[in-house]
């Protein structure tokens, strides 16, 4: 079922805000807080009314209308556009109805942009972007006066807009799925930290899902910034049409201009100049990947102006997010990793890399239309045995094997993979949940995969 509600300006004009998960009850909130009378429809008859009212403050109910049923053309008549959650296909029925009519369709984050203040940082990719926006966060944190740090991590730009001020900062994560209705929005930051196949379910082609990350710097100019991987050459060659003052970041080769992994050294190089930034020995986060993070994290507050002394002391002091390589516990001296935020083979490659010795792979989950070839031929030696589950595990047991990989076993739960790791694993080896896949399916979403994933192996031993 897919909600929308429509917001009436005074001046009659009407906009819509389609989903009520979180970004669009912020949406939504946040246009009512603007003095915006607000119609809510839903296609379901059988919708409870009170139930929906009951997801708004009591203070908003004496200008909320609800409809429920069919979105007629009539409904759009003065519509002046639409804010759309990003979990609703842009292919659906109501929105081509949406375009057939001229109604301009708008991401969350492009109504946040119209309300919010203070700077802005946006930040996306295919991985890395909750690790490096986590720690963006951070170092902000200690930078401005005041700072927020939301989008695809969990709290909707909308949900803050109104409390931001020309001295706040913000640092969105964005994904794909939020830039493909944005309109003027307008980061003072960018960054794109990689671009692998993912979500081509939805994007259909790999030329439509780069075009949309690069979209985020579509409306920048030579006063912003872009942050770009030097190593991934899509965006070595977008970087050639991007406005804004481009930085790069590599963790293979060295750059004459922009930071660089030296063996364990992040080096900067600028105007002729190298020096020392940090030690990657003294991070709390493992893998080459993390580094290319903290160094897009290094370029894009350096960048914004904060000193390089107070990055280098947020970078030792963070720690990795929940659900990405996060160590969860020892049990009879096996190491378990949750890394269950791979959800797609190349952040799951990154995992297995960032993995120190034998390991056994808990994987598998919903069908996003990957390929598993180049996962799989990653293991090399170093991945003892693969453990899968949900709807891929027979595609992924498919490809492995295609590859001379044998040792998988499939299992119907959490609770029996990590127990078959357990019962397998010995002295100094690790166990990693890094699916390569969607959690849909078995689980809510990889928050609750990750979380059962620690529960059952804290309950070992």
């Amino acid at each position: 079922t897919w909600y929308f509600s429509l917001s009436v300006y005074v001046g009659g004009n009407m906009i819509g805000v389609a989903g009520l998960g979180k970004s669009g009850i912020s949406a939504a909130t946040l246009l009512l807080k603007n003095n915006e009378a607000v119609v809510l429809f839903d296609s379901n008859k059988e919708l409870n009314k009170e139930e929906i009212l009951a997801k708004f403050d009591k203070a908003y109910h004496k200008n909320i209308d609800i409809i429920l049923g069919e979105l007629k053309k009539s409904d759009l008549e003065d519509m002046s556009y639409l804010v759309i959650s990003p979990g609703i296909d842009l292919e659906t029925d109501f929105v081509q109805v949406l375009k057939e009519n001229n109604i301009p369709i708008w991401s969350e984050i492009e109504l946040g942009f119209k309300y919010a203040k203070g700077g802005l940082v946006a930040i996306t990719g295919t991985n890395g972007k909750t690790t490096t926006t986590s720690l963006v966060g951070e170092i902000m944190s200690k930078f401005a006066k005041s700072s927020f740090t939301v989008g695809n991590i969990g709290i909707p730009y909308t949900d803050i807009a109104d409390k931001t001020d020309e001295d706040s900062v913000t640092v969105l994560e964005t994904s794909s799925f939020q830039l493909e209705t944005i309109i003027d929005f307008r980061p003072n930051i960018s960054a794109i930290l990689n671009i692998t196949p993912d979500h081509l379910n939805r994007h259909h082609t790999m030329e439509n899902y780069i075009k949309v990350k690069e979209d985020i710097s579509k409306n920048q100019t030579e006063d912003d910034f872009c942050i770009l991987n030097y190593e991934d050459e899509a965006l070595r060659e977008f970087a050639d049409r991007v406005k804004a003052e481009v930085v790069f970041f590599s963790s293979k080769r060295k750059l004459e201009n922009g930071f660089y992994l030296d063996k364990d050294i992040i080096m900067q190089s600028k105007d002729g100049v190298t020096k020392e930034i940090l030690d990657t020995k003294k991070l709390n986060i493992l893998g080459r990947h993390n580094y290319e993070n903290v160094m897009a994290a290094i370029a894009i507050s350096s960048s914004y102006g904060v000193p390089i002394d107070s990055i280098v002391n947020s970078c030792y002091a963070f720690h990795a997010v929940e659900h990405r390589i996060e160590f969860v516990k020892e049990v009879n001296g096996v190491r378990y990793y949750n890394d269950s935020k791979g959800t797609n083979p190349d952040a799951a490659i990154q995992a297995v890399l960032a993995m120190p010795a034998a390991t056994y792979i808990i994987a598998g989950g919903y069908d996003k239309g990957s390929e598993y070839d180049e996962w799989i031929e990653s293991f090399g030696t170093k991945v003892k045995k693969l453990v899968l589950m949900g709807a891929t595990a027979g595609k992924i047991e498919e490809c492995a094997k295609k590859h001379g990989f044998n040792d998988i076993v499939t299992v119907d739960s959490m609770q029996e993979a990590v127990k078959v790791c357990a019962n397998e694993a010995k002295t100094g080896e690790y166990v990693l949940l890094s699916p390569a896949c969607a959690s849909w399916g078995m689980f809510k979403n990889y928050e609750e995969r990750g979380r059962i994933f620690k529960d059952c192996v804290r309950e070992l031993g």
